[in-house]
């Protein structure tokens, strides 16, 4: 007779147990802290369906639960910009395409709107921007290289200040004074405006959503 999950030796049932549990609290971590920023780990757990105690066993704290879960959009991201090869497109799209994998992201998980958590840093220290700002920070430089962008301005300099602009252009959407649309377009021309590239003629359509 085939194997069945009863078969399953009984570590990696724990195993397979712990990550369904690990994965539903992220899961319902990353709708709740969209919804609500200050929601409660208790909060949280009831709308996993697991315990307080259940959440405990697999983050020590409430900030090591919200910087698993940043951590895991920004690996989503990066890898969603891995896949669509931005170093083949034009700088000025790659730039625009990165922007919006960015903005798309915001969707999935809306816990990135809010400032204090997404500038929460890692428990161990670490800079939780710096995987992402290289990778701006080469596109940018690529740019320059080629003379689609201003070399005035260092590519470090600029790709901090685009990031920062996204912070900005997401701090004016949890406060409704602009939509997420409206704040993607402004923050894709001001960031093309800051490299020197060509903005975008009036009436050219951006990127959807």
């Amino acid at each position: 007779m085939t194997g069945t999950r009863d078969d399953a030796p009984p570590t990696r049932r724990r195993r397979s147990d712990a990550r369904r549990s690990i994965d539903a609290i992220l899961d319902a971590a990353r709708t709740l802290l969209g919804e609500r920023p200050d929601a409660s780990v208790e909060d949280i757990a009831t709308a996993a369906g697991v315990s307080r105690q259940t959440v405990y066993a697999h983050f020590p704290s409430r900030d090591a639960l919200v910087a698993a879960l940043v951590d895991a959009a920004r690996a989503e991201g990066l890898a969603a910009v891995d896949a669509a090869c931005l170093d083949a497109a034009p700088p000025a799209d790659a730039l625009s395409r990165f922007l919006d994998i960015s903005w798309q992201l915001l969707g999935r998980y809306p816990l990135l709107l809010d400032p204090a958590l997404n500038r929460a840093p890692r428990l161990d220290g670490s800079d939780p921007h710096l995987a992402v700002t290289d990778l701006l920070e080469r596109l940018i430089r690529r740019g320059q290289n080629s003379g689609d962008f201003d070399r005035t301005l260092s590519a470090g300099w600029l790709a901090a200040a685009i990031l920062e602009l996204g912070h900005t252009a997401a701090e004016h959407v949890a406060a409704g004074r602009l939509t997420t649309g409206e704040a993607m377009a402004v923050l894709l021309e001001s960031s093309l405006r800051l490299c020197g590239g060509r903005p975008r003629k009036s009436g050219t359509p951006g990127p959807t959503y």
